[in-house]
């Protein structure tokens, strides 16, 4: 009974939360729940805080129907991006309004213990800006280069991370959930929740800037294999024997339209001085003369790329993320669309839109907030405090309140 229990307030929850305001009733029909259930349902959630009355809507000749949401108040999560030169922390609602956010320079992206500092740090400043307390935090995600394996110990080459087990080491430090992830995946999850992939099933998430990756979503659940999955998209054979790769093989496709790699060529090309930030701003401006060559050289090795996704999963939709994706996709999406449609099997291309990103170049961190709420809604807002008992989120917090006073 438990278990039905909180798989319906999980029903219930997640609506609310992905569908905006909604009426008892209009619930009630999404879910398939009786209209008793939902009652009794949504007024534990409000005796919680969890979710909240918020306006009326008219009805059919009766009294308006009160419309029910999240209570964006009822606590705080923490997303985080680990990239390769910075770290930020961002600190949301749960209505998805930022309340904080805070940027360090990385000196040494190989040094995890400083950057575990740093975003413990950052949690401190979002935590400080917001006005809130730590308690009032349901979780801190955190969106990293690299793959995340099922024991949550990260693996990154181009880093040097190897087997890091930052979620214990942050969680230990914090008192908090920690949820890590690849950062693709954290993009993916807010493009699929808010941005450019809301409304489809299957779907990729391609996130290109220094580095690349991919986040595949199939039947509306992001693909998992032993480890991150297709993330590492990046590190797929473009080229047989081709130009070297950060991450010590030959030909791989970060190779070819990853920023770093790409504003060598630039650089190479045009007499420029090298600068990893060439190619980022040679698209801000006008394109013509040897850059020309080497940007639509680049946006040929995308399309064939992307190509390799269409033929692999056949998505509804594909959709370029990441400050170069956005910036190649704003600029040459007709180009971009040509390039994969002429290396793609034609009937999965004929069924696969290209598009860009809506969140920004730059949502790893709003993505990995996402991971906490998504754990959330999964247990319908209740917690496990031991193999026999379940009692609410809010509950748990006021007997913690209850325990530290």
């Amino acid at each position: 009974m438990r278990d039905v229990r909180r798989a319906n307030r999980a029903s219930l929850l997640t609506d609310l939360f992905h569908g905006g305001r909604q009426s008892r009733q209009q619930l009630g029909d999404t879910t398939a729940l009786s209209q008793a259930s939902v009652s009794n349902l949504v007024g534990e959630m409000i005796e919680e805080g969890l979710v909240e009355e918020a306006g009326l809507v008219g009805s059919d000749g009766g009294r308006p129907r009160a419309l029910l949401r999240v209570a964006p108040g009822y606590g705080y999560v923490v997303g985080a991006d680990v990239g390769e030169s910075r770290v930020a922390v961002e600190l949301y609602d749960l209505a998805m309004s930022r309340l904080g956010a805070a940027g360090y320079r990385l000196a040494d992206p190989s040094d995890h213990e400083s950057v575990t500092q740093l975003l413990i740090r950052g949690l401190a400043d979002v935590t400080t800006q917001a006005d809130i307390s730590r308690d009032e935090v349901l979780g801190f995600g955190v969106g990293v280069v690299g793959v995340v394996d099922r024991e949550g110990l990260v693996h990154s080459q181009t880093t040097g991370w190897e087997a890091v087990p930052l979620g214990d080491v942050l969680g230990a430090a914090t008192g908090l959930p920690v949820f890590v992830e690849n950062g693709a995946k954290t993009v993916g999850q807010a493009e699929m929740w808010f941005g450019a992939g809301r409304g489809a099933r299957h779907a990729v998430i391609v996130l290109i800037g220094r580095g690349v990756g991919a986040a595949v979503v199939r039947d509306g659940r992001g693909h998992r294999g032993p480890d991150s999955g297709a993330a590492e998209w990046g590190h797929t054979t473009l080229v047989y024997e081709g130009l070297p790769c950060r991450c010590g093989a030959r030909g791989c496709l970060e190779a070819y339209i990853g920023s770093d790699a790409v504003s060598v060529r630039l650089a190479e090309a045009t007499g420029s001085e090298p600068d990893p930030r060439l190619l980022a701003r040679t698209l801000v401006g006008e394109v013509s003369g040897p850059a020309a060559v080497v940007v639509t050289e680049t946006v040929g090795y995308l399309g064939a790329g992307i190509a390799d996704l269409v033929n692999l999963f056949s998505p509804e939709r594909i959709v370029l993320s990441g400050p170069i994706g956005a910036a190649l996709g704003e600029r040459f999406l007709p180009e971009i669309r040509a390039a994969a449609a002429g290396h793609a099997l034609r009937h999965p291309f004929s069924t696969t839109r290209i598009d860009v990103c809506q969140l920004g170049p730059d949502a790893v961190a709003m993505g990995a907030a996402t991971l906490p709420i998504a754990r959330l809604l999964a247990d319908g807002g209740m917690a496990v405090t031991d193999p026999h008992t379940v009692v609410s989120r809010a509950a748990h917090r006021r007997q913690i309140s209850r325990v530290r006073g």
